[in-house]
């Protein structure tokens, strides 16, 4: 994983705001490196060994209510490139048209099934094939969707600079993200407004202080705080 040339940068990255972090990685070639071959073997060596999961997991989405096993949405990722994540669905099929697109504490359209794959995070498993086709990486900045990152300040554009993440530091700290979102009248506006910029400081302070080795604290953090939840 190398970072582009600065000239080769969208022109809404390329900005005085942007600047400090593309240099602060521009340092850190060798931890980039190590990050996506980390990001190859180990995602091929899961989605191998956790194959008979899927099964199972499809199995009973299926069985549990009407509609795919996968939820399909753009996302945004490195260089403001659009992908489709992967991820078990949790919710009814047409989730989208009955409510907005972050979710909210006691949400109605949560599944029976989708409840429990959410509150051990195994929602998020088939995103090892985003993983492994570079669209994202384990540690990174969760894609929000274009509607969101049309709200970006210049400075959050910085996050773009690395693939987007199942995983960071913003995750973990705001993992009842839902709960905060519950007892407000406008929760697209509240997490634009209020949560997202608190999110986005963890996210531009992990581009400054990126490490291959920090990447794998953070795994580690996020696997226990699994746990304990």
């Amino acid at each position: 994983m190398i970072l582009k040339k600065w000239e080769a940068l969208p022109a809404s990255m390329q900005t005085e705001a942007v600047k400090p972090y593309y240099d602060a990685l521009k340092r850190k070639t060798l931890s980039l490196i190590l990050k996506r071959l980390f990001d190859v073997v180990v995602s091929l060596f899961l989605l191998i060994l956790l194959s008979p999961v899927f099964l199972v997991l499809s199995i009973m989405i299926k069985a549990d209510s009407k509609g795919p096993v996968m939820f399909r949405q753009v996302r945004v990722t490195q260089y403001g490139k659009t992908f489709r994540i992967f991820k078990f669905r949790t919710m009814v099929t047409n989730a989208e048209q009955l409510g907005t697109q972050v979710t909210v504490g006691g949400d109605s359209r949560i599944t029976k099934m989708g409840h429990r794959l959410r509150k051990c995070r195994l929602d998020e498993l088939p995103q090892l094939l985003n993983i492994l086709r570079g669209e994202m990486s384990f540690v990174g900045t969760r894609p929000e969707v274009e509607k969101y990152v049309a709200r970006y300040t210049p400075e959050m554009m910085a996050t773009l600079l690395l693939p987007a993440g199942v995983t960071s530091t913003a995750s973990i700290e705001y993992k009842d993200e839902d709960e905060l979102l519950a007892n407000t009248d406008s929760p697209d506006e509240v997490y634009v407004q209020t949560i997202l910029p608190e999110k986005m400081k963890y996210n531009l302070d992990a581009i400054i202080r990126f490490s291959f080795l920090g990447d794998l604290k953070t795994m580690v953090r996020t696997v226990t705080a699994v746990l304990k939840s």
